[in-house]
């Protein structure tokens, strides 16, 4: 069983930055596809990027803004978000599956966090 503990959301200006952790149990970790994606309120969950070793896939929307990252040896994914856009805030989640191939749809993932609030305003 793998659990996803996600953490760094906040309150941020348009323009302004935040990096979101996920924090993962389970040693299998190093071997699956992370993703993270994003709900906001009358929406539905959407893409925003995934990673397995060093591939990376972004949304259209976040590509040259958001950055996503892990460190295997802190069980740990991280996704960097830099100019922020008040239609950026979200619950962001964090997610994994087993398997190889790095996917974009919630239904391919088998793990989920508990969300972190991502609010963009002045």
């Amino acid at each position: 069983q793998v659990q996803l503990v996600e953490s760094g959301g906040g309150l941020v200006q348009p323009g302004g930055s935040l990096r979101l952790s996920c924090a993962a149990s389970g040693s299998i970790f190093s071997t699956y596809p992370m993703g993270w994606f994003r709900q906001a309120p009358g929406k539905e969950r959407e893409f925003v990027a995934a990673i397995r070793g060093s591939t990376t896939i972004y949304a259209n929307s976040v590509k040259d803004r958001f950055t996503i990252s892990r460190d295997n040896a802190k069980n740990t994914v991280y996704l960097q978000m830099n100019s922020l856009k008040p239609e950026d805030a979200a619950v962001y989640y964090c997610s994994s599956r087993r398997g190889n191939r790095i996917a974009t749809t919630p239904n391919d993932y088998d793990y989920w966090g508990q969300g972190t609030q991502v609010t963009v305003s002045s």
